[in-house]
């Protein structure tokens, strides 16, 4: 279903939920991908120093996920549009758990408690240890994923947006109080494979929470597994529950309002980096990078390029700390010395010459003058034959199979999984557009390869890093957009398991 309504480019599907902060809507990013879009109370964010703090608890996210810490909703970013101030994240925001546990039917089992209590449990620990707390933990604010994980969103917005401090004790609590109301809700069930031998699980874990913290709780769960269902990691259960949920009929979100005409909206800034716009065009309000971080290349995914090697006229010779720039290379035997002739000439002295009064002389004079000016000439073909061939337009590469590899072993605690994509081409030079999808949903950046002419195969690897307790299958999907010789994108895939 679609509202018809856009912000920042993403487009509102029509389901939306409340949360404490605002509302959640459902959208799809420019890249077509699912994504989540969050309309802020605009009473919450009135005031310019909530709208401050609520700057540098995005901030702080996204620096968290730049730096590669999974278990939280990722962040893309924070914007003003249509008076009002939105938050947009990379991947979907529905559904949480709380939707889960209202819909009824057949509860998913004992082995989805387990799954997604080891997992909040495990992000909340990574947020503590970068002096970083959630704040709002309940069932309205943990979203299970397609893939049936747990993430965590809302980290620390209503505490910023209250001015009110978060601290790891109250995650502790509020972990505790979720375990208890799991257990309560789903791991007694029979049908699904319960009893009270994991209700008793779940209990020794909320229990080990209250007296040692979350570490505990965690590896109280990890050495408990035996009492669970075979199978459990498999999250069949919670994914039959997601689709129960994914079919059901909800409400559709209402139309994101307009700004009143000749009035600013609520979106000013102590820090002056963005401006509300009146016609619903999305400003950011989060800090740009300096400018020494906007020109840093981003991080390759594939081998690095290769610079060019031909011969330059001008430009500063390499050096040290130019290493990484085009090579300047320079032909010929360099300045040559100065010739007697030459400096004859600089200094302004003649030569006189005899003349000649013998007649064979100025033939053979004339004879080695033909014979010049024949090898002068027959070196101008040879050099234009040269020139000719040198600068033949080389054939286009041409992308013709691409094969992926994945790592064959099991990938262990956060672990790296090292992928390869090898694209065979015709040998032609000219460069590669390509793209790494992954099934985790974070998205990656369109990369272009260059290619020299004779080289007829390319590795393009990916270094994929997992943290976290669980099962978890990876797929990775190497996408060559162009130039392919049919005409059309080529891609391969291959997929690995990481466990922990």
């Amino acid at each position: 279903m679609d509202d018809g309504g856009s912000i920042a480019g993403h487009r509102l599907t029509g389901r939306a939920r409340s949360a404490e902060v605002g509302i959640w809507s459902e959208a799809i990013s420019p890249e077509g991908t699912p994504s989540g879009v969050l309309r802020f109370d605009p009473g919450l964010v009135a005031a310019p120093a909530a709208r401050e703090r609520l700057v540098a608890a995005v901030t702080a996210d996204r620096r968290l996920w730049q730096a590669g810490q999974g278990g939280l909703l990722p962040v893309t970013d924070l914007v003003t549009a249509r008076g009002d101030i939105w938050l947009i994240t990379g991947r979907g925001a529905m559904p949480v758990l709380a939707d889960l546990l209202a819909q009824g039917g057949l509860p998913p089992g004992p082995g989805a408690v387990a799954t997604i209590l080891t997992e909040t449990a495990q992000a909340l620990l990574a947020l503590h240890a970068a002096g970083l707390a959630h704040g709002a933990l309940h069932p309205g604010t943990i979203v299970i994923a397609e893939d049936g994980s747990a993430v965590l969103a809302e980290r620390g917005l209503l505490e910023a947006l209250r001015g009110e401090h978060a601290s790891p004790e109250r995650d502790v609590a509020a972990w505790v109080t979720l375990a208890r109301g799991l257990a309560a809700s789903w791991a007694d069930d029979r049908a699904a494979g319960g009893g009270a031998g994991t209700a008793r699980l779940f209990d020794n874990a909320a229990a080990a929470a209250s007296a040692h913290g979350l570490a505990a709780a965690r590896d109280t769960l990890l050495t408990g597994h035996g009492l669970l269902p075979q199978g459990f990691t498999t999250r069949d259960g919670l994914l039959r529950t997601l689709h129960r949920w994914s079919v059901s009929s909800v409400p559709t979100s209402p139309a994101p309002p307009a700004a009143v005409p000749g009035t600013a909206p609520a979106t000013g800034s102590a820090t002056g980096s963005a401006m509300g716009s009146a016609t619903g065009e999305a400003v950011t309000l989060l800090h740009l990078p300096d400018p020494a971080a906007r020109t840093a290349p981003p991080p390759m995914t594939g081998p690095p390029t290769v610079p060019p090697t031909g011969p330059s006229m001008a430009g500063p010779p390499m050096t040290s700390e130019s290493a990484t720039d085009d090579v300047v290379m320079r032909f010929g035997p360099g300045v040559p010395t100065e010739t007697t002739a030459a400096q004859i000439w600089r200094s302004g002295a003649t030569t006189h010459l005899a003349a000649e009064t013998n007649r064979n002389s100025g033939q053979r004079r004339r004879a080695r003058r033909g014979a010049w000016a024949g090898s002068v000439l027959l070196a101008m073909l040879l050099a234009v034959v040269i020139l000719w061939l040198r600068f033949q337009p080389a054939a286009d590469v041409l992308v013709q199979k691409v094969d992926v590899r994945g790592p064959k072993k099991t990938v262990g605690c956060d672990g790296t999984a090292s992928l390869v994509g090898t694209v065979t081409t015709n040998g032609g030079g000219g460069s590669i557009r390509y793209l790494w999808l992954r099934s985790d949903g974070v998205r990656m950046k369109e990369r272009e390869q260059k290619v020299l002419s004779g080289d007829t195969s390319v590795e393009l690897p990916l270094r994929w890093q997992v943290t976290g307790s669980g099962d978890f299958k990876g797929v990775a999907t190497l996408r060559v957009l162009s130039p392919t010789s049919s005409g059309k994108p080529l891609q391969d895939k291959a997929s690995f398991s990481y466990r922990c």
